[in-house]
């Protein structure tokens, strides 16, 4: 049966490498699965998926006003579609959420989705919101802040380390523009020892 799922993390917790480990298992099963990014990460190039180890695939993308239940209905009548897999899935709207749910009870594709759950102000996304809403099942990828507690918020860091605490929701960036943190080193602007 097939269902919606939301894993999520903060930053650089292997969201990218396990979406890519799944597209790989059902790949090697003789299946077909269609993976998606965010249309607005461009950072290794339009609809490429890439993880910090190294591994990438061309992916689908989506912009904030695509109807991915219609794409993706008229895809599976074109060649099948066995999983959808999406990355960036914070950056889905709600409406796109609500079709994904769709996709999941009309068409039986199972839907796997990665994103991190706030952003760099500790703000839940829009996208990363209705998931926890409205998923069959939500699982948390676990990484470490510095201090070694479990990292669950995203600090948006200067070029000196120091965090921000102004600015728009997205900005797209890597490990020079954020770090995951615990929550008591967020709330407290502790961003580790090679930070300043």
């Amino acid at each position: 049966m097939a269902k919606l799922y939301f894993h999520y993390s903060s930053m650089n917790a292997g969201k990218s490498t396990a979406l890519l480990q799944a597209n790989h298992n059902y790949i090697e099963r003789g299946m077909h699965p269609v993976l998606y990014t965010a249309k607005l990460d461009d950072r290794e190039g339009e609809g490429k998926i890439r993880s910090r180890i190294g591994i990438k695939q061309e992916a689908e993308t989506f912009a904030e006003d695509d109807d991915l239940y219609r794409v993706v209905k008229a895809m599976n009548k074109e060649r099948r579609v066995d999983c959808l897999l999406i990355d960036e899935a914070q950056f889905l709207s709600k409406e796109q959420v609500s079709q994904l749910g769709r996709l999941v009870d009309e068409e039986g594709i199972p839907i796997l989705t990665y994103g991190i759950r706030t952003d760099f102000l500790g703000e839940t996304f829009e996208g990363s919101r209705y998931l926890m809403a409205w998923a069959d099942e939500i699982k948390e990828i676990k990484t470490i802040c510095h201090c070694g507690k479990k990292a669950t918020m995203n600090a948006r860091v200067d070029a000196s380390g120091k965090m921000e605490k102004e600015g728009a929701q997205i900005e797209i960036g890597g490990n020079e523009r954020y770090v995951s943190l615990c929550r008591g080193c967020f709330v407290q602007g502790r961003t580790g020892p090679l930070r300043a």
